[in-house]
């Protein structure tokens, strides 16, 4: 009797620390934002939901647009240029990036994409998980983005 005791509080033991590890697990895996959603980008620069939430305004003294943008899976943006270049900071997911004539790169939390002035490309959620960047739009005085044609699906799929 005293050995199946045991037996029985050893099995809840090693399942109550099992079941500890797979939520510790999940846990690591659910998309941690760190701000609001946003409003939904619009169709004409977007392929599938963009949220943009703006974080600081361009303004006379600074000069700079700073906001944050979730793409749900499989969404991505506009192949476009900025006149003073963007910097994006991946804060969670997994997505891309990819400048016009170069390879589609895979980009993740802790990532810094530097994107030069002028530089036509595109970035967006890989298929089958979502991506939150936060991006920097310096010296606005020069201009903001040019918007162009959407990126095909073959674009959008092809590694090389």
């Amino acid at each position: 009797m005293k050995i199946l005791m045991i037996t029985a509080i050893a099995s809840m033991a090693l399942l109550t620390i099992s079941c500890m590890e797979n939520k510790s697990e999940n846990k690591s895996t659910e998309f941690q934002a760190i701000f609001p959603k946003g409003e939904k980008g619009p169709a004409e620069h977007f392929t599938g939901a963009a949220f943009n939430t703006p974080l600081v305004a361009d303004d006379s003294i600074y000069n700079t647009v700073i906001g944050n943008v979730y793409f749900e899976p499989g969404a991505r943006s506009n192949w476009h240029t900025h006149p003073s270049g963007q910097i994006l900071i991946i804060t969670d997911g997994v997505g891309y990036y990819q400048e016009k004539g170069q390879l589609r790169r895979t980009m993740k939390k802790g990532d810094l994409i530097k994107c030069p002035p002028n530089v036509l490309h595109w970035h967006g959620a890989s298929p089958d998980t979502g991506v939150q960047q936060m991006y920097i739009l310096p010296k606005t005085e020069k201009g903001i983005v040019t918007w162009l044609q959407k990126v095909r699906d073959e674009e959008y799929n092809s590694s090389n």
